[in-house]
């Protein structure tokens, strides 16, 4: 969608995965001279103008459930689609703002860094693996920095408000296929990911009531949701224009330097 936008928008193919591209815009930041010559933000999560509007529709959803009266009849399990973890940590600055009675769950892919800190105590941050829902393929998430200042690094205490589920990718697609044979609805690889983990945990907690916080709209992952439901998936107008335009990407590879010397050509 960016690479077709043009006029004042470049679209940079980088030859990486997400934590190359986080960290060749990390070092763009911490660099002074470019600083000093370019003002430079972040869209992205790694801005926390990004994290303080999302945490308002925790509110918003906790409020529509019910608000003080559900809380006190029985908790609320938020299930995350994680990949960087932004939009966790901000529905957990909304908790620590006071919204009351809630749970989070970390609904990761193959990329399982923090369920498996969260089971073992141990960070283990390392190459991201390729998966069906790509936007979530992180190997490093850089807002679990955020989360652990959020709890002054107390596992303890971080465990009794966050749990975390792996979804393999033959598991988002049994559950993209279940749900639309079940209920007519088409889900993103990334929502199946944060359905699939939000079955398996009210499983153990009965008393809970999930909500899914859904990612994207089924047609901008065509190349998965199709196969697995055999059929086509009409295009939103919005998405259908974009397509329609020329695409317009300048190659990058995966390095901070060459960043760096096209951000001062530009």
């Amino acid at each position: 969608q960016f690479s077709t936008l043009g006029e004042n928008v470049t679209a940079l193919a980088v030859g990486g995965d997400f934590d190359d591209c986080q960290r060749m815009v990390k070092s763009a930041f911490r660099d002074q001279e470019l600083r000093a010559r370019i003002t430079l933000t972040s869209a992205n999560s790694i801005n926390i103008g990004r994290l303080l509007p999302q945490s308002f529709y925790y509110f918003e959803a906790w409020a529509r459930l019910g608000g003080a009266d559900a809380a006190n009849d029985s908790n609320i399990l938020f299930s995350v689609p994680s990949g960087n973890f932004g939009n966790l940590a901000a529905g957990l600055m909304a908790k620590a703002m006071g919204l009351p009675g809630v749970r989070f769950l970390a609904a990761t892919n193959a990329n399982d860094e923090v369920p498996e800190y969260l089971d073992t105590g141990h960070f283990r941050p390392r190459p991201s693996q390729q998966t069906l829902s790509t936007a979530m393929d992180v190997g490093d998430p850089s807002n679990l920095v955020r989360i652990l200042h959020l709890y002054d690094h107390d596992l303890d205490r971080l465990r009794g408000d966050l749990s975390g589920r792996s979804i393999t990718d033959e598991e988002t697609r049994e559950c993209i296929r279940r749900v639309y044979h079940a209920t007519g609805y088409i889900l993103d690889p990334h929502s199946a990911v944060g359905f699939q983990a939000l079955e398996e945990e009210l499983a153990r907690r009965p008393k809970e009531r999930g909500i899914l916080l859904s990612t994207a709209h089924p047609a901008k992952f065509a190349e998965v949701v199709e196969p697995v439901l055999g059929e086509a998936i009409p295009l939103p107008p919005e998405l259908a224009s974009c397509l329609e335009r020329k695409r317009e990407v300048t190659p990058m590879p995966p390095d901070a330097p060459a960043l760096k010397e096209f951000l001062l050509k530009g």
